[in-house]
């Protein structure tokens, strides 16, 4: 499939779990609580693009799927796109725009502090994910992007401070993401290793 090809697919099927909120929303499927379905959903699904877009390194060297490069940027801003649905979801339909009583929820909900350097910085990494910035931050592009990682770790540990009852979807998120971090942590030992002469 030709790489534009794959571009609009990737891009509608990124779009899916929008439209499926939407619908959702509009028909009143959405539970007692449709508010908090919706914030629920938009961070469950920001998640999920998270892990999707580390996992692309991954597979394009364990499983030779180079071609998922191409696409990496794309499905990065899809998580920085849900992740930003999440906060204006929760600000919107939790908070009503009170900005009075953020504090009072800060205390009552302190995962939200977890939140808030996980947005900036994948604000941050989407701004700089073009090839003019790459050009312009040359080394310390890398360096800059691989605070994804702390990302992630913001993300999960903003899900587990939120477990009430089931740790289920916690442990699968904190499973993926150890995975997809360990992988990375072992291949730079092994390089760091490597160097080391014998």
């Amino acid at each position: 499939m030709p790489v534009l090809w794959r571009r609009v697919s990737i891009f509608l099927l990124g779009l899916i779990p929008l439209a499926f909120i939407v619908y959702g929303a509009v028909t009143n499927r959405l539970g007692a609580d449709p508010a908090k379905a919706i914030v629920l959903f938009t961070g469950t699904w920001a998640f999920y693009f998270l892990l999707i877009t580390l996992a692309v390194s991954p597979l394009k060297r364990i499983a030779n799927q180079s071609w998922l490069m191409v696409h990496r940027r794309m499905l990065g801003l899809f998580t920085l796109f849900y992740a930003i649905l999440h906060l204006l979801a929760y600000l919107i339909f939790i908070l009503g725009l009170n900005f009075a009583i953020f504090g009072s929820e800060l205390v009552k909900r302190p995962y939200i502090l977890l939140t808030i350097p996980a947005i900036v910085l994948l604000c941050v990494l989407g701004a700089t994910s073009t090839k003019s910035m790459m050009r312009k931050l040359g080394k310390n592009w890398v360096k800059l992007h691989k605070t994804i990682y702390l990302v992630a770790i913001l993300a999960w540990l903003h899900v587990l401070l939120q477990v009430r009852s089931s740790y289920a979807d916690a442990v699968l998120f904190g499973v993926l993401t150890a995975i997809l971090l360990g992988i990375r942590v072992y291949w730079s030992l092994k390089k760091k290793l490597s160097r080391i002469p014998t």
